[in-house]
């Protein structure tokens, strides 16, 4: 690439980021005080010289249902019931499936329903769910246009993480989510969406995984902060805006 080439680069990548900073509500630049503690948030990541491997991840086998399958979102909705699969049902008010375009090109995923999820029934309503639906915006997509789901399906006391047990009990209903929309790409929103879908061991952070794509089966998969994580620690939102000009540009292929 020329020096022009890269100058215009740059200034296309500081445009849209300070166009993303615009709509995620911070349209000034900020300065840290001196006497203010840092967010006790995990690193951003390695640097860009420490080369990332992606994960493959095999997508669930087998019957995922007693009927044999299900050919729409309809379908898995209505096998999963008034699901009482795990310990979370007994303090849920609503089962938070998920909602968008069944077609849709890009799969965001959560960890689990919020207050303002469990009283509405709706995946990311709350504040988290309004700087997502901003990032959506930012990507050029509007919410309708994308699938938003979580890895649990109803939310856990004091908004705690999901136990083990819990996410294997929704896994199925997740895995067959994501099949029948089929999209172009994942993102998961979190460590712990990006632990359940990529089924990872152990205790990755999430700077070690997020930046580059993985697969699930032949789909690839991003991972990348939680709109919550961004509401604590705004120096979070230019790597996560990274992550998400990389989905940008593989929707661009055609």
């Amino acid at each position: 690439m020329t020096e022009n080439g890269e100058t215009k680069k740059l200034m296309t990548d500081l445009k849209g980021y300070l166009e993303f900073q615009g709509r995620m509500g911070n349209g000034k630049i900020r300065t840290e005080r001196k006497d203010a503690p840092p967010e006790r948030e995990p690193a951003p990541g390695p640097s860009k010289t420490n080369k990332k491997t992606p994960v493959i991840s095999i997508p669930f086998e087998g019957n995922l249902f007693e009927n044999g399958g299900a050919n729409s979102l309809e379908e898995i909705r209505t096998e999963m019931g008034e699901c009482e699969r795990c310990k979370l049902h007994a303090g849920r008010k609503t089962i938070v499936f998920g909602e968008g375009n069944p077609k849709a090109k890009v799969v965001f995923v959560g960890e689990g329903p919020g207050k303002d999820e469990d009283e509405q029934g709706r995946p990311f309503v709350g504040r988290a769910g309004k700087l997502l639906n901003k990032v959506i915006e930012a990507m050029g997509m509007k919410r309708e246009e994308v699938y938003i789901c979580n890895v649990v399906k109803c939310r856990p006391p004091e908004n705690r993480n999901p136990e083990t047990d819990e996410v294997a009990s929704c896994e199925p209903f997740l895995m067959k989510q994501i099949s029948c929309v089929s999209p172009r790409v994942i993102v998961c929103l979190g460590l712990v969406a990006a632990k359940a879908v990529l089924k990872l061991q152990g205790s990755p952070s999430l700077g070690s995984l997020r930046g580059v794509f993985h697969r699930y089966g032949k789909t690839k998969l991003m991972v990348t902060y939680h709109p919550a994580a961004l509401l604590r620690n705004p120096g979070f939102k230019r790597p996560m805006w990274e992550d998400m000009k990389t989905v940008m540009a593989e929707l661009k292929k055609t």
